[in-house]
């Protein structure tokens, strides 16, 4: 049997007359501390509802589900400091899930976590960091959000941890954030790319143009379109480093194909345009581990934004058209 063999971030593509096969880990994370509309903690049970499990096996795939993990609820204890609200629970779970992650790399598995709110990035990209970190490598990032979750506590006027997720990645903010392993930043910002901006705070703003980071704005879609802003990100993404990170906030997408989010903006990624993203990190081989996160079935429309998800996280590890 003709069979071509290709390397995708940790595991093994078998392409060819037999399929494909990739080691999948998914692990969920009800998180939803970082923010304060309820049920995004529900987020996990309404993709695997939505058949993520069993699409991901249609592929080729063999997966492997950790279930979720236990995750403290907002009435088990006082938010404490207002400018970043549950930090300390926060943190805990962002340890546990960067463990978890580095554990399933180095088991040789992909990773795949479904939030829960945003903040559950800090785990996962700390994981993947020191992970290739150990090994010599650096990791970048690809972010697709309407906001740049770039807030420090002392930049944010809610105190939501959600905001800062992608700010403790390149070392600001709290330190119980932005030094799980003891070291920051996780990734370097000229390996980061935030794509689908839309939304920023005003005291935002200047510490995203002062992070160094790549940023590309609905503006910069509507203009280039999303496979130029794809081809510039990839390239970003992975010059000089092993691979990358996806990290995907449902608000990415316009709310017309994903109205199941806490914090909808109108104007954002379209249906076709997230899939095209997708299937170009398909393409790229580069992709070292994905999550999903901020999908609130409470709010959803018949679970219309965690199938869109499960599309979307099937197009990212090989699904095509033809």
């Amino acid at each position: 049997m003709l069979a071509l063999v290709l390397r995708y971030g940790c595991g093994r593509w078998t392409v060819g007359l037999g399929g494909n096969v990739l080691k999948i880990r998914l692990l969920g994370v009800p998180l939803d501390l970082g923010q304060e509309r309820r049920g995004v903690d529900m987020g996990p049970s309404a993709v695997r509802a939505a058949g993520l499990n069993s699409a991901l096996k249609s592929l080729g795939h063999q997966v492997e589900d950790l279930g979720n993990l236990h995750v403290k609820i907002p009435e088990m204890q006082p938010f404490g400091d207002r400018r970043a609200k549950y930090l300390n629970e926060i943190a805990e779970t962002c340890q546990e899930v960067a463990h978890r992650i580095y554990q399933t790399l180095e088991a040789g598995y992909f990773p795949i976590s479904l939030g829960g709110d945003h903040s559950v990035a800090i785990g996962t990209q700390a994981g993947v960091a020191k992970f290739y970190r150990d090994r010599e490598q650096a990791i970048g990032c690809i972010w697709l959000d309407a906001h740049a979750d770039m807030n420090t506590p002392e930049t944010s006027s809610s105190g939501n941890v959600h905001g800062m997720p992608f700010a403790a990645t390149l070392g600001l903010g709290p330190e119980a954030l932005a030094k799980i392993f003891g070291y920051a930043p996780k990734i370097q910002p000229k390996n980061c790319v935030l794509i689908g901006a839309r939304a920023l705070d005003s005291r935002e703003r200047r510490l995203v143009k002062d992070s160094g980071i790549n940023v590309f704005t609905m503006r910069a879609i509507d203009e280039l379109g999303m496979r130029t802003v794809m081809e510039k990100s990839l390239a970003l993404a992975t010059e000089g480093t092993a691979g990358f990170v996806v990290s995907f906030d449902m608000d990415a997408v316009d709310p017309d194909e994903a109205p199941g989010v806490g914090t909808p903006v109108r104007g954002g990624i379209t249906f076709r345009e997230a899939h095209l993203a997708m299937e170009m990190v398909a393409d790229s081989r580069k992709m070292l581990a994905m999550e999903l996160v901020e999908i609130n079935p409470i709010i959803d429309i018949l679970n219309k934004t965690a199938i869109l998800g499960v599309g979307l996280i099937s197009s990212a590890l090989g699904k095509k058209i033809l």
